[in-house]
């Protein structure tokens, strides 16, 4: 496949971002992208579409005086992340390895998973197939959807309205309009800079069309047998979601009850967040995953 890395000047001046980025080469070729922060407890930090590390930024704060090590990659087609040129070089499949293989290369054990929005999609099905090595989940306004139920009507508008926009995708609104609060402009630059022209959006582009949104989509059946794992999951799982996210907020009475691992737990609720809750109320979910860690 054909690789684009956005230039390093691009990220120059990036606000309340201070952390180097650090890299790993992957078996098929793509690098991968990474923060590294901080000493103790590992805590996996996945972000989804159509953002970077960067969304984390308020969080890793948080994590590293709280005693914990913060590691955030980039999605491959995302931030400092190789980018495949081509849409069809985005599977479901694909993203899970490429994380699956940073995980192991970094040889990261008794993780924190901490999935939001694709983050969860592909974080989840890392822990079913690996469970020895992950000790606590945090879901965080995510799913794993399977298509036996119809998507939430806020996600086909947006899935059409990226289908439709094409290689005019606007990433930063994109970032806006899953936020409550109004985004300065510096941090809107941050969500674009990973893009410099329209040949580098193929992963913004691709993601919402994976997701498993019809009952026979290719990734539908791994979702399900993904689920029958979860269903018997008695590690410690949070679920900390936002009120006031459209798209994902159902899943969250779902996994309090499906999985084992959720019951007689505190689950906080952030409240005046929207999608983008590491944007509305970052400081308090980096609490919320710190207090996890440490009960």
């Amino acid at each position: 496949m054909d690789l684009l890395r956005t230039p390093d000047e691009r990220f120059a001046a990036l606000p309340d971002f201070p952390y180097q980025p650090r890299y790993v080469d992957l078996p098929d070729g793509p690098r991968m992208a990474y923060v590294d922060e901080g000493e103790g407890p590992v805590v996996l930090l996945l972000h989804g579409e159509p953002s970077w590390s960067f969304l984390y930024r308020h969080v890793i704060r948080v994590l590293v005086e709280g005693g914990c090590r913060a590691v955030a990659p980039d999605m491959i087609g995302f931030g400092r992340s190789d980018k495949p040129a081509g849409i069809a070089d985005h599977t479901y499949a694909r993203h899970i390895a490429w994380t699956a293989a940073f995980v192991d290369a970094l040889g990261l054990k008794d993780v924190t998973l901490v999935g939001q929005d694709w983050g969860g999609l592909i974080g989840l099905r890392l822990a079913v197939a690996d469970p020895g090595r992950y000790a606590r989940i945090v879901a965080a306004n995510t799913g794993l959807p399977t298509g036996d139920f119809p998507m939430p009507e806020t996600w086909l508008r947006f899935r059409e309205a990226v289908r439709s926009a094409g290689a005019r995708f606007d990433v930063p609104r994109g970032i806006q309009s899953g936020c409550t609060g109004t985004l300065p402009p510096e941090v809107l630059a941050a969500y674009d800079a990973p893009f410099p022209d329209e040949s580098y959006k193929a992963g913004p582009r691709a993601m919402p069309g994976l997701v498993p949104a019809e009952p026979d989509d290719v990734e539908a059946q791994p979702n399900r047998d993904a689920w029958e794992v979860l269903r018997a999951w008695d590690k410690p799982f949070l679920v900390a979601f936002s009120d006031r996210d459209p798209i994902t907020g159902p899943m969250a009475g779902l996994f309090q009850s499906l999985v084992p691992g959720a019951r007689g737990i505190d689950h906080p609720v952030l409240e005046g967040a929207g999608h983008f809750l590491q944007e509305d109320a970052g400081e308090r979910l980096g609490r919320e995953i710190v207090r996890f860690v440490r009960d």
